[in-house]
């Protein structure tokens, strides 16, 4: 009874104990998460069972964003989850996305999965057309979206229309010229087919370092108005502040560098910004909604710290990432080419295969060819032995004529005694009967030198039926398949070597070797800045391609001032803004 009772007061307590939980959805670029969270949980205890769940480790590039009445909201780490403004309703609702953007997505974009999730977010805004981005430049990335996605061009394979149901270009870009869904692809698909031999990570990051140069690429917006009451926005990147008019978003008015920015502050609805220059005026704004002054504020300190902490060494784990990243670069690498070389194998195997194919076949046709010959001769062969047998009996007729026709032509000698007509007659029987003779004479000469001739024209038939016998037995007992010993190619040399045993694989990686993988990095790089001159001229030369088509009636404003940045000859980049207001020197700011 006592033991009864233990157990269930022990069950009750176990029970009072278990925390209370509530769902939350976790929305990421390419997929969906549920997870069982503890009331008790703050953001980060959240936001870090993400990252585990993904294996993503950079995780100072990502947030989860939430909505608020029509304003983006991100969840704060220090906070409790159920202590932000959310829905209660469950699940609550989070989605995975990258917070701030890189300066240089090749150089600071160590994980695959990171490079990853960059790739899908930056996708999905230029064909959302919140990155604004040129025609030539949106073929050009939509042909590294198709190698990412199918791999290697394949003829055979990616036949027509096989990116029909494709979403690939911006619908602005599809709408501004007279261009059917079929002249797209294969504008496309020509860019496509010269990508061949890169993986996917590679074809992402290619697309990440293309849209990186964009104008819009990385900044985000907000409505603001400065002291006189003129309406702005305000751009908050990678490099810095910028203010832009409404009107143009591709062209900062004015930018401050957050390494001459000394403060930034905000007062209910009022945004301040110091700049570093004491002598340079300070910079005030106002928005229309106090949350919207924390998230650019947040904004602001995030990209500052990303900013200082790209200008320091790498810390002890970014070096970590980066050592694992190249070693499985180089492991990748090692792979793609035993797997190029197995390929190659294969293919000269299967070249071999179908060229001991053709052989045999034609080795069958000879083989037919000889045999039909050889049933010719023998027929050949029975008809010149039955030709010759007739006229050897021909011969053997004639020839007992000619005799009967001698013994009568005697027989007239010895009775022809009687009158002299009678020998007069018998003198004429015998001239014709000499005549007959003489000629049945030639005719049986004729006959046997015919019969001769026969005998030799069979004797050649049965000569040529002989060789042909012999070359049909030459042919079918030639071998079919030459013996193959393929000795694998062995491995150069100069690659660091691998060895793989059960489920496990082990690295020894020299310095020489790392040095030498860096060499190549850095003539990867030099290739690249040829081969970006070479990208350029391409995509000029599809610009004049597709202008003719263009529709100038559907040209949006952003269109607009693009061609007109362009036509100036300068570039109106971000990067270059930037650069501007420090090289005239020093002045108040006046918008």
């Amino acid at each position: 009874m006592a033991g009864a009772i233990a157990s269930r007061m022990s069950f009750s307590s176990l029970k009072r104990k278990q925390p209370k939980t509530f769902t939350v959805r976790i929305v990421t670029m390419d997929a969906e998460m549920e997870f069982n969270c503890e009331m008790k949980w703050k953001g980060k205890d959240l936001f870090d069972l993400v990252c585990r769940t993904l294996g993503l480790r950079e995780t100072w590039f990502f947030g989860l964003q939430y909505t608020i009445k029509d304003t983006v909201a991100w969840l704060k780490m220090d906070k409790k989850v159920l202590d932000h403004d959310v829905s209660k309703e469950e699940p609550v609702t989070f989605h995975f996305l990258a917070k701030f953007y890189p300066e240089n997505a090749e150089e600071e974009l160590v994980q695959e999965i990171t490079q990853h999730l960059f790739f899908l977010q930056v996708k999905k805004q230029i064909l959302d057309e919140k990155i604004y981005c040129p025609p030539e430049a949106s073929v050009l990335l939509a042909s590294y979206a198709v190698q990412a996605k199918y791999g290697d061009y394949d003829p055979s394979v990616h036949k027509r229309g096989f990116l029909a149901q494709e979403e690939l270009l911006p619908k602005r870009v599809i709408n501004l010229y007279q261009m059917t869904p079929e002249m797209w692809e294969e504008r496309i698909t020509a860019w496509y087919a010269e990508h061949r031999g890169r993986a996917r990570d590679e074809a992402e990051m290619e697309y990440l370092k293309i849209a990186q140069d964009l104008e819009m690429y990385g900044v985000n917006y907000f409505a603001i108005r400065n002291k006189k009451g003129t309406e702005l926005l305000l751009g908050v990147d990678a490099l810095g502040l910028h203010i832009y008019d409404p009107e143009n978003r591709l062209t900062p008015k004015i930018s401050f560098p957050w390494n001459e920015i000394r403060n930034i502050s905000y007062s209910d609805k009022e945004f301040t910004i110091k700049p570093l220059d004491k002598k340079i005026d300070v910079f005030k704004f106002n928005s229309s909604k106090l949350r919207v002054n924390k998230l650019i504020l947040q904004l602001c300190i995030g990209n500052h710290d990303l900013f200082m902490r790209r200008r320091k060494a790498d810390s002890l784990e970014v070096q970590q990432m980066k050592a694992q990243a190249r070693e499985e670069k180089a492991r990748k690498q090692m792979e793609r080419q035993r797997l190029a070389r197995e390929k190659q194998m294969r293919e000269e195997a299967e070249r071999t295969r179908d060229e001991l194919e053709r052989r045999l076949l034609q080795m069958k046709e000879e083989a037919t060819m000889a045999n039909e010959a050889l049933m010719r001769s023998e027929e050949t062969a029975d008809l010149l032995a039955e030709k010759a047998q007739i006229t050897e009996e021909e011969a053997k007729l004639l020839a007992q004529k000619a005799a009967e026709a001698e013994q009568e032509m005697q027989r007239i000698k010895a009775t022809a005694i009687r009158t002299e007509e009678e020998k007069r007659l018998m003198e004429q029987k015998v001239l014709e009967a000499e005549v007959l003779a003489l000629k049945m004479a030639e005719e049986s000469e004729r006959r046997a030198k015919e019969a001769d001739q026969l005998k030799q024209d069979l004797q050649e038939a049965r000569e040529a039926e002989r060789r042909a016998k012999q070359k049909l037995l030459e042919i079918t007992t030639k071998p079919t398949y030459p013996p193959m010993n393929p000795i694998p190619a062995p491995l150069p040399p100069d690659i660091p070597s691998f060895n793989l045993i059960g489920d496990s694989l082990s690295f020894d990686f020299k310095d020489t070797d790392m040095k030498r993988l860096s060499m190549e990095i850095e003539k990867e790089k030099v290739e690249y800045m040829e081969k970006s001159k070479h990208l350029q001229e391409q995509l000029n030369e599809l610009k004049t391609e597709i202008e003719a088509l263009k529709l100038k009636e559907r040209e949006t404003a952003l269109d607009i001032l693009h061609n007109e940045n362009s036509d100036r000859g300068g570039s109106s980049s971000k990067h270059n803004t930037i650069k501007k207001p420090q090289a005239q020197g020093r002045r108040p700011i006046c918008i």
